[in-house]
């Protein structure tokens, strides 16, 4: 969840969650159209653990081997009204931007800014400005203005001959399911949720209907809707399921998609992105409208994520003709009690 990036209109829409969807669209691309050409080591990418929009960015990243072009930066958990912040770095501040908050790089963008201040976000370091905080093309754009500074191996997540699938697919994940599940959660009246439940599990039942006979969304490879999908479904039992009342069923109840969410999480780049605690923390005590006590759960038990799941029958080829990428780096772990394993590659998955 994106702070600031949700309203719920009880008034004129009859409790419906609208997520406001303007974002900075500035783009960087090999050709600087916009200002802001592909340049290793210019731009730092801002992101929180927590939340599934900035976890997809993280996964690109590590899969497309970016980590020496395009540093990180990680914000904590929570964050107050006004932005997320750095509360993990040493006093406070991130090490290369050096300020407390992010809001900070927005202001310098403009001043004036008036959304909320949003992960993940891509900033130019040396002006200190946001140059996007456009999830959606943040992602295409690592897979394809990026190449220069892929690493060698790195798989094709958006292929030109599926564009047009993977976007059609991508855009039923994100209307159905990434937002869905917000739809739900932030449902201002009875009849507003239950038609919000009602469009979640529906979609649910689609994709499981997809993925039985099939390894991955689109195409035998890992694409950019795989990613899209798996971030939601990590979350769904930790948070979704009761915080959000995404209840029919959990995660681990639909056989089709916990397979499949097993499978991507054992594949090295997804399952070694997922901090938990993180997770958990940020929608039990942000969402404070909804968890007043603000006390974060202690379940679920996760050791059942690096269970078999049996989709290698399927056949398909996660990384197709490239290869997995190697160990993720020390500084950038999840902290092995924060998963339900450290990095996916400990015990040689995918």
């Amino acid at each position: 969840m994106t702070q600031g990036s949700y309203v719920a209109d009880k008034s004129s829409s009859g409790g419906e969650f609208n997520r406001d969807t303007s974002y900075i669209t500035t783009r960087i691309t090999r050709n600087g159209l916009d200002g802001y050409p592909v340049e290793a080591g210019r731009y730092r990418l801002v992101v929180a653990r927590a939340c599934p929009w900035a976890n997809r960015a993280i996964i690109v990243r590590r899969l497309l081997g970016l980590e020496d072009a395009l540093s990180i930066g990680f914000c904590g958990p929570t964050h107050d009204a006004r932005s997320w912040t750095f509360d993990l770095d040493p006093g406070g501040l991130d090490p290369v931007l050096k300020i407390p908050r992010l809001q900070d790089a927005y202001f310098a963008r403009d001043p004036n800014y008036p959304k909320g201040i949003t992960v993940p976000a891509v900033v130019d370091v040396p002006t200190g400005a946001v140059v996007t905080n456009d999830f959606a093309q943040m992602t295409l754009d690592f897979s394809t203005e990026w190449t220069e500074f892929h690493r060698d191996g790195a798989p094709q997540l958006y292929p030109e001959p599926l564009r047009d699938e993977i976007d059609t697919v991508a855009k039923r994940i994100y209307t159905e399911v990434n937002n869905g599940v917000y739809r739900c959660g932030f449902a201002g009246s009875q009849e507003a949720y239950d038609a919000a439940y009602d469009r979640l599990f529906t979609a649910l039942d689609w994709l499981s209907e997809r993925l039985a006979t099939q390894r991955y969304l689109v195409g035998d490879t890992i694409t950019e809707a795989d990613v899209r999908l798996f971030t939601t479904l990590a979350r769904f039992d930790p948070v979704y399921h009761g915080h959000f009342k995404c209840n029919r069923s959990k995660l681990t109840e639909m056989p089709v998609l916990w397979a499949y969410a097993r499978d991507l999480f054992q594949t090295p780049g997804f399952g070694d992105t997922i901090d938990f605690v993180q997770i958990k923390q940020h929608y039990y005590i942000v969402h404070a409208d909804i968890n007043p006590t603000r006390i974060v759960p202690k379940g679920p038990e996760l050791a059942n994520w690096l269970t078999p799941h049996g989709r290698e029958s399927l056949g398909g080829r996660p990384f197709g003709d490239g290869t997995p990428p190697g160990p993720t780096r020390e500084s950038e772990r999840v902290p092995r009690t924060h998963g339900a394993v450290q990095d996916p590659s400990d015990h040689g998955a995918g």
